[in-house]
């Protein structure tokens, strides 16, 4: 006797909105500290904040792949993407991860020109300024952007937070190279520069581990051990035999096999599948969709 039992409980579209709201907060802060400093770029020269500038930049056009991901999610499925477009967001953190790499790349090239060939800083006040409003624009962004994407369980927008975050600190080690710049040190500029790059390498690396996981369908392993329990602990289940869990976009999907008494009847064994399966829904974080498989105790799954 076996039993199929799923249900969908969408959360597709409130998190959607989430996840936009964020993405259009974060855009908004980096897009107006993208701009002021790009003016102190122009009048201090600053090789230093130049990076800094040009990695918010980054930071801030990331939210265009993301955002397409979050509204592409929000799609019905087909019968082509039977699962939606949920993964969407997958190829988002992709593409974060490569304009995060592009940035650290130019930073680095121009840093180590600007190395070989130093010049003068010119009004040091304005940038040190301009890390100060960096970081602290840089740090809002990360805010919004991890707290949100940990809410509803998106690996992009955390991606994408981290990214801030790391540009936050790397802000204020513009201070250093005006700090450098006014003791007469025309070094310290370009490498200053070359420190944010190697910062932005670092973020790089995490992000792209966080992203890669996720599209070899990783899962924390506490959610796994988690939802086992409240299998095992469902009326009438002799054993949990299998539990698969993977993201699809941020709602998680599971498909679980279950061994029930032989004496049960075809209707009871599908209560049983439908009280697992409203159990998982219930107790697993921003677990959207449960497939639950019953079979007698001793036969093979």
């Amino acid at each position: 006797m076996a039993r199929g039992h799923g249900h969908g409980h969408g959360h597709g579209m409130p998190t959607s909105r989430d996840g936009m709201r964020a993405l259009w907060i974060s855009l908004v802060v980096l897009g107006a500290t993208a701009v002021l400093q790009a003016g102190v770029v122009v009048l201090s020269g600053s090789v230093a904040l130049m990076s800094d500038t040009l990695h918010n930049v980054a930071d801030a056009l990331t939210a265009v792949p993301v955002g397409i991901a979050f509204l592409l999610g929000r799609r019905p499925a087909t019968s082509r993407f039977t699962y939606g477009y949920g993964r969407a967001e997958d190829v988002a953190g992709v593409v974060v991860v490569a304009v995060i790499a592009a940035s650290a790349v130019f930073a680095a090239v121009e840093s180590v020109r600007r190395l070989a060939a130093p010049a003068e800083v010119t009004h040091l006040p304005a940038v040190a300024v301009a890390a100060v409003v960096g970081c602290v624009g840089n740090e809002i962004a990360a805010q919004v952007r991890i707290r949100t994407g940990r809410r509803i369980g998106s690996a992009a927008l955390v991606a994408d937070g981290l990214h801030a975050r790391t540009d936050a600190v790397t802000s204020l080690a513009v201070l250093l190279s005006a700090g450098g710049a006014a003791l007469g040190w025309r070094w310290a500029d370009p490498v200053v520069g070359l420190a944010i790059a190697a910062a932005i390498v670092t973020v790089t690396w995490s992000a792209a581990r966080q992203v890669l996981a996720r599209l070899m369908d990783a899962v924390d392993p506490d959610l796994v051990a988690k939802a086992r329990g409240v299998l095992a602990g469902t009326p009438s289940v002799a054993a949990v035999d299998s539990v698969r869990l993977r993201w699809i976009g941020h709602a998680l999907h599971a498909e679980v096999d279950l061994a029930v008494p032989d004496d049960l009847t075809l209707r009871e064994a599908h209560d049983v599948a439908h009280a697992a399966e409203q159990r998982l829904c219930h107790d697993v974080p921003r677990l959207a969709a449960a497939t639950v498989h019953t079979h007698p105790a001793g036969a093979h799954p």
